[in-house]
Parts: C-alpha cells; structure tokens; sequence
C-alpha cells in the first residue's frame, strides 16, 4: 500500500516522500514571471475557445476570423462601459448617471491579448507567416475598437510621439575645444 501511495506524491510532484536532505541540492524551478503565466493562461484559454467551438476549430486550422470570433466573446465579460451613439452619455469621459450601454473589453486589454498570443503562437510551434494574431484583418479591428471606445468617452486618442535624441550643436561642443600654444 505504501508503494501505491509513494507514486501518487511523485506523480503529484510531493518530496514528502525523499529521505531527509536528498532533494537538499535539487531548486526549485524559477518561478514563472506575470507576463509568462498570463501568456500561458491566455493561450490555453483560447485553445479552450477553440475546441468548444461546434464543430470543434484544431488550431493548425485556426485564422483570424476565430481570432475575430474569440475577441467578440470576450466583450460579454467585459468591465468598461462603451455608450453607444444614441446615449445621451456619449461622448462624456465622465457620464454623470447609469445608463444601459454594453459592457465590453478594454481596447488596451484586447491589445495586450493579442500581443500574449501572438507570442504565445510563435512559442508553440507556430510559424510567423502563418501567425492568425499577427493578421492585418486583427490590427484593423483593434484600431477600430480603440477609436470607437476613444469617441464613446469623447477622449481622441493621441498616439505616443518617440522622443528624439538631442542634438548638439557647434556652440555647445566649442567650449570643449582644446588650446594648442
């Protein structure tokens, strides 16, 4: 009976088993940063979409129209407050009442999704040419769910300008010069 026991901790990875300080020189393994247990998480989550899917979607067939698909679903569990264009509200960063606008996903958390699986694709053995995340049919629909939700809080989306690196000019670089007698 102890045997049987004995297998089922090792199965289940339980060192309570090992004589004491054997396992002493063994580490644990690192643990997994946010941004790879979400990637991971994200990535079985989608694969989950996939096979309940009717019928069921394998992901050597997958392509942007179920990435399209799959990002539609998640608006159902959605936290941000998107009012249509006949609200009252619409247009108001700052909506003084309740209204009955759909909750929906956040522009900015769809992006980061699709930048996870998009990784996360390429990581499982999938080729870039071929990446259903990386298709410009994706980036177009983010866009619009980033202007719409940008007109929804009547807050225009500025784009991040890259800094420039400064220049130097001849007046600042002449005081370096060196006198030669």
């Amino acid at each position: 009976m102890m045997s049987i026991n004995k297998g089922k901790e090792i199965a289940r990875g339980s060192s309570r088993s090992t004589p004491a300080g054997a396992g002493a020189d063994q580490q644990s393994p690192p643990a997994l940063s946010r941004y790879v247990s979400q990637k991971r998480r994200d990535w079985i989550t989608f694969g989950q979409y996939l096979k309940n899917q009717r019928p069921p979607v394998a992901l050597s067939l997958c392509n942007a129209n179920h990435v399209l698909d799959f990002l539609r679903y998640l608006d159902q569990f959605g936290k941000t407050k998107v009012h249509l264009q006949g609200c009252m509200f619409f247009g108001q960063p700052e909506p003084p009442g309740p209204c009955t606008c759909p909750l929906k996903q956040a522009w900015g958390s769809l992006d980061a999704l699709i930048g996870r699986l998009r990784a996360a694709y390429e990581e499982n053995g999938g080729l870039p040419e071929t990446n259903p995340f990386a298709s410009g049919s994706i980036r177009v629909y983010l866009r619009e769910v980033r202007d719409s939700q940008a007109k929804a809080r009547g807050i225009p989306h500025k784009k991040k300008k890259k800094k420039k690196s400064p220049l130097k000019s001849n007046e600042d670089t002449s005081s370096f010069t060196v006198q030669q007698s």
